[in-house]
């Protein structure tokens, strides 16, 4: 694999050919914007279509066909497969859509052949596609019926959106749309309107919904558990179908196994994007990727080879197997339980003093002076001979204050873990939400090896477990696929085309940064590193997207798997230590190193690493 290959790879993220299928008809729209006039195509299905195809997915159409085919329509089986019941031009659905300063106002709506759509008309078989979604099409009785016809027919995962108008006229259908859909999409508008109907408007553990908030971004919803992010500035000449591309392009993230809210990025990126056009113009056309100076800080591309480089022939890139004097032995009955609990609990090993990082996490426990993720290990291997069943769900739902403190104590009696009562609430999240799916470690990790993409569906099943499933950049979940893969009972393997993520944590970040991986550009944001300053959540995130974006590429630089690369930056904490100077001459990074020792981690509190 070349180095421009291996760039392609990394950002693409894609880990197959996702297949989707959309069920929506698209439209031939008279679209009045700023006082002029266009004939376009247009339509929630054609919207969502195009900006699944855009994204990279391979996409096809449910609707009724017009034969002969409109002009403004003869692009679309040039990007996507259309199946469907033939008709007439003349019953193909037509929107006159005025757009102002104060919002969209449809002057007409005709919709045609597409409230004539049945379930019956689909292919039998449905499991050869990875997502299916299911637009509002002429209400939401029409809407639930293929829904219950897609599951019925084999259907991998659901999705549906809803509309303004039909949530008015049948509020407690478009419920039961919302209850049999894996994925949900609306606007704030059509969740306000939901919000009125008590007990509703709520996400159920095990199903994602996403609100968007217009030129505010989008809110996504892990069940209970929610997440925002930004909408990129632009200039938005035409709304229209803005909703339906941000829906389009999220879904096939998530169909190629991205995280919620990493696909929801992606999806806010190109509906952006495609507003500053008419009608669907900007994803037909070449849309131009939004520029990452926004929210990515550069990375240091000949500093990345120089570092993959030297991976590949150094004896400390070897994944490490997770066995030793603070973990389970070889076999253990509980050892799959006991890394569930333990890696979600990987987090906040520092304490901080004025503002500022005070001193790493090192203290004895059983005699043993040990640092952070094995004194963590360590604490919880003691529990587990003495208490196997501590490990269970319900036990974690329901751990109080005091049995965090005990489970912690170093053997002076002091209570030394700095965020407490953050693992305390990480404890109950995961318990509560995996007694909530009626989900186990043995179960999700049946599934998952079960399944065709084994990887894809286990980070995409942790996604929904609390713990694991608040990190859009899933350190903790990556964590424990490699955990259960490079233990020696192999409790996991990963698909043939399956490649793990970067597990980013703040040793990882620290290292990145000092060896030039990544270069810091704002001057204010390098004070803030240099003097160990507690930072903003925006900071934080230009520095830890940066390097995964960096961290990305050095598997496929260097030909070594993810877990020896993991390694290798893990022992950073030796090489380049938290608290006093690094030996450089005695590093073996030194000769490709930028020696920005004066570069620190983020300093922020976050259950994430």
């Amino acid at each position: 694999m070349t180095n421009k290959e291996a760039r392609k790879k990394a950002d693409d993220g894609s880990l197959m050919n996702i297949s989707v299928l959309i069920i929506g008809s698209p439209s031939l729209d008279h679209l009045v914007v700023n006082g002029d006039s266009h004939h376009v195509a247009g339509g929630a299905g054609l919207y969502t279509a195009l900006a699944a195809a855009r994204a990279g997915a391979i996409v096809t159409i449910f609707a009724p066909r017009p034969e002969p085919m409109p002009e403004q329509l003869l692009f679309v089986e040039r990007v996507m497969t259309w199946i469907g019941p033939v008709i007439g031009p003349e019953e193909v659905p037509r929107f006159h859509i005025i757009q102002s300063p104060t919002g969209s106002h449809y002057e007409n709506a005709f919709f045609g052949a597409e409230e004539d759509l049945e379930p019956a008309q689909l292919p039998d078989d449905l499991a050869a596609f990875d997502l299916i979604h299911v637009v509002p099409l002429g209400g939401a009785t029409q809407q639930l019926s293929f829904l219950h016809a897609c599951r019925a027919r084999g259907a991998k995962l659901l999705s549906a959106g809803t509309a303004h108008m039909i949530i008015e006229e049948d509020p407690d259908r478009v419920v039961a749309v919302r209850a049999v859909s894996d994925l949900f999409f609306m606007n704030h508008v059509e969740s306000a309107l939901l919000d009125k109907l008590p007990g509703n408007n709520r996400t159920p553990p095990g199903r994602t919904t996403f609100i968007t908030l217009g030129e505010n971004g989008a809110v996504i919803q892990q069940g209970e558990y929610e997440t925002q992010i930004h909408a990129p500035e632009t200039d938005n000449l035409d709304p229209t179908g803005a909703g339906d591309t941000f829906c389009g392009a999220t879904l096939s993230g998530i169909a190629a196994g991205q995280h919620p809210v990493m696909a929801a990025i992606s999806g806010s990126r190109m509906a952006s994007s495609m507003i500053t056009g008419i009608g669907p113009s900007n994803l037909v056309t070449k849309i131009q990727d939004s520029p990452l100076d926004d929210d990515h800080l550069p990375v240091n591309q000949a500093r990345i080879e120089k570092i993959a480089e030297l991976i590949s022939t150094v004896k400390e890139a070897e994944p490490f197997p997770f066995v030793g004097i603070s973990l389970p032995r070889q076999n253990h009955p509980r050892a799959l339980d006991f890394f569930f609990v333990t890696t979600l609990q990987q987090f906040s090993f520092w304490s901080q003093k004025n503002n500022q990082y005070d001193q790493p996490l090192i203290q004895t426990i059983d005699g043993q002076v040990l640092k952070g993720a094995f004194y963590l290990f360590h604490a919880y291997l003691k529990r587990l001979e003495q208490d196997p069943d501590f490990f269970s769900p319900e036990r974690q739902a329901s751990q109080m204050p005091g049995d965090m403190l005990e489970l912690f104590r170093a053997d002076d009696g002091s209570d030394v873990m700095p965020a407490v009562q953050l693992h305390l609430e990480m404890a109950h999240s995961y318990g509560n939400t995996m007694l909530a799916l009626n989900w186990s470690p043995e179960s999700i990790v049946k599934t998952a090896i079960g399944s065709r993409y084994p990887l894809a569906t286990f980070l995409k099943m942790l996604d929904q477990v609390g713990g694991y499933r608040e990190d859009p950049l899933r350190k903790k979940s990556a964590l424990l696929a490699l955990i259960l893969a490079q233990r020696p009972e192999k409790f996991f393997a990963f698909g043939a085309n399956e490649s793990l993520p970067p597990v980013v944590d703040y040793h990882c970040m620290r290292a990145s940064l000092r060896l030039g991986l990544v270069d810091i550009v704002d001057a204010d944001l390098k004070i803030k590193l240099e003097n160990r300053q507690l930072i903003s959540p925006e900071d934080e995130w230009l520095v830890r997207h940066a390097v995964y974006t960096a961290m990305e590429q050095l598997p496929g630089l260097s030909g070594r798997t993810m877990g020896a690369v993991d390694w290798f930056f893990f022992m950073s904490r030796s090489r380049c230590p938290e608290m006093t100077e690094p030996d450089c001459d005695a590093c073996i990074a030194n000769s490709v190193c930028a020696h920005k020792k004066n570069l620190f981690q983020p300093v922020i509190r976050t259950s994430f690493y």
